[in-house]
């Protein structure tokens, strides 16, 4: 499957660039994380519970950054299994200063399933990721858009 976008933010690219890049900050963003755990600046691991429909399961996922040309562009590596049943996203996210207060995002995702979740839930899936995708960017532009207490 295959996901992209273009979201503008009202917010400084290098503000979006940190949020991003930030495991701590942007997993604040994705539903059901169960847990973080960042092995370096470059290297993290989320368990996060995700499904279509009935068929849900537990996804140890191991995340790896694996180009960021600060502030405009990164490249993202997520593989991770539940039992039965496993996914690779490969992203990739640009960003453009608009002005010095506002930002795009131009984003896409390769997204591959396999397993139980794949076989069960095929028909549901683009329709169950496009809004879990709406949901993560709504959050992340809520967050970004905020301002920032001094």
């Amino acid at each position: 499957m295959r996901f992209e976008g273009t979201l503008d933010i009202a917010a400084p690219r290098d503000r979006v660039w940190s949020f991003v890049t930030d495991p701590k900050q942007v997993t604040t963003c994705a539903p059901d994380v169960q847990s973080l755990e960042v092995t370096d600046p470059r290297h993290f691991k989320v368990v996060v519970r995700a499904g279509v429909g009935p068929i849900k399961g537990t996804f140890s996922m191991n995340v790896e950054f694996t180009d960021l040309q600060e502030p405009g562009h990164a490249s993202v590596v997520a593989r991770g299994q539940a039992p039965g049943s496993a996914v690779e996203m490969r992203s990739e996210m640009d960003l453009a200063a608009l002005d010095g207060m506002r930002t795009t995002m131009k984003w896409s995702s390769d997204v591959t399933v396999s397993g139980m979740i794949q076989q069960v839930g095929a028909r549901l899936m683009q329709g169950a990721a496009d809004k879990i995708t709406q949901q993560v960017f709504s959050c992340m532009k809520e967050k970004l858009e905020t301002p920032v207490a001094i």
